[in-house]
């Protein structure tokens, strides 16, 4: 078999009609920013995670910045913050002029390590940001209870989370803003780039939209030093239409997940436990193997095409060298070394499963 990592034919074969009459409807109402699939689709999304806001932005990152810049965070401020994530989180961080501060994560769910978040607090510290790692959150209700008792807010970044729960509570509802991103490949994505900040602060909300859209709340009068970064149209159309099947794609992931959880038990490998209260949407499905590259390489042989999020952490990175780090990052360190995504997707059959848990197995074996 070829099993790639990823299918788009198999979604857009399925779409493709669906898409372009949305699509079409855009063209044909001539509005092509801030119209009414953003404006729709922001209410929609927010109803999803049970906020009362939701602001359509140009990208996951933009979403992590904007969010930051309305805490107020800036030039000599903290963040804290994982090294064990996808560049984006920390880059956010510095085009605010604030530096990141990394803490290491815990190492079987490769998450924010709670116990180390107050600890890292300075009076520096202007914002927290938990990422919810392979579609599954982070111990939020432990990460907020250190940041209210400093008057910290948090930022979720849930750019892999789309529909993940923790404690019953949908990520996206859980601190005082979050970040999503809508990256083709996310459990919800666009056909390009798209993203959205979520929050139950309406003051927030309304910083939020000035930020988007240059600081003006009417055209050519700008009433705070703001960015170009709005969520189109065509983009909010097809994201509309996609959000309805949000809850069966995220079940058919679970059910691939099963299949690999049932078949890689018992052999030496170690596998992303989700922290208590919290469920498991699978944007990825990662396990950590001692000898990751002769595993990747014999899959690659065998026509499974695999990846690796993230083989170099954040403090490692070329752009970070010096960041400040709490205490040391052994954690962070042994799995960057170990991890590996494997197939997933909505689209895998049974079979193909199947496929990826026998050549798995017949290398470990």
């Amino acid at each position: 078999m070829k099993i790639p990592f990823f299918d788009f034919s198999r979604e857009t074969a399925f779409l493709r009609q669906e898409i372009l009459d949305a699509v079409e409807k855009v063209l044909a109402s001539g509005r092509f920013i801030l119209g009414e699939e953003g404006s729709a689709f922001e209410r929609e999304f927010a109803s999803m995670c049970s906020c009362s806001h939701a602001v359509g932005v140009a990208s996951g990152t933009d979403a992590l910045f904007l969010a930051l810049k309305a805490f107020g965070v800036g030039p000599g401020d903290e963040v804290i913050t994982v090294s064990h994530t996808f560049a984006a989180t920390a880059l956010a961080i510095r085009y605010t002029g604030a530096e990141p501060v990394f803490v290491d994560i815990e190492e079987d769910s490769y998450h924010m390590d709670p116990d180390l978040v107050e600890r890292a607090i300075t009076p520096n510290t202007k914002a927290i940001v938990p990422v919810h790692l392979y579609g599954m959150c982070a111990d939020m209700a432990r990460i907020m209870d250190a940041a209210r008792a400093h008057g910290i807010p948090v930022l979720e970044d849930a750019c892999q989370a789309h529909g993940a729960l923790h404690e019953g509570r949908p990520a996206g509802s859980l601190g005082d803003a979050a970040a999503f991103s809508f990256y083709p490949t996310k459990n919800l994505g666009a056909y390009g780039d798209g993203g959205m900040v979520t929050t139950n602060d309406p003051e927030l909300a309304e910083k939020l939209l000035l930020l988007r859209n240059y600081g003006q709340r009417d055209k050519y009068h700008h009433e705070i030093t703001g960015f170009n970064s709005r969520l189109d149209e065509v983009q909010a159309a097809v994201l509309r239409r996609k959000l309805a099947y949000l809850p069966g794609w995220n079940g058919k992931r679970v059910h691939v997940a099963r299949i690999y959880d049932a078949g890689l038990s018992g052999i030496d490998l170690v596998g992303l436990k989700p922290g208590q209260g919290s469920s498991h949407v699978y944007h990825l499905y990662v396990i950590a193997v001692r000898d990751r590259d002769g595993l990747k390489a014999f899959l690659e042989e065998k026509g499974v095409q695999t990846l690796i999020h993230y083989p170099v952490p954040v403090h490692r990175q070329k752009a970070f060298k010096g960041a400040k780090i709490y205490g040391d990052l052994p954690c962070t360190e042994l799995r960057a070394d170990q991890i590996l995504s494997l197939p997933m997707h909505p689209w895998m059959s049974d079979d193909e499963a199947g496929y990826v848990v026998e050549r798995v197995r017949e290398y470990c074996s």
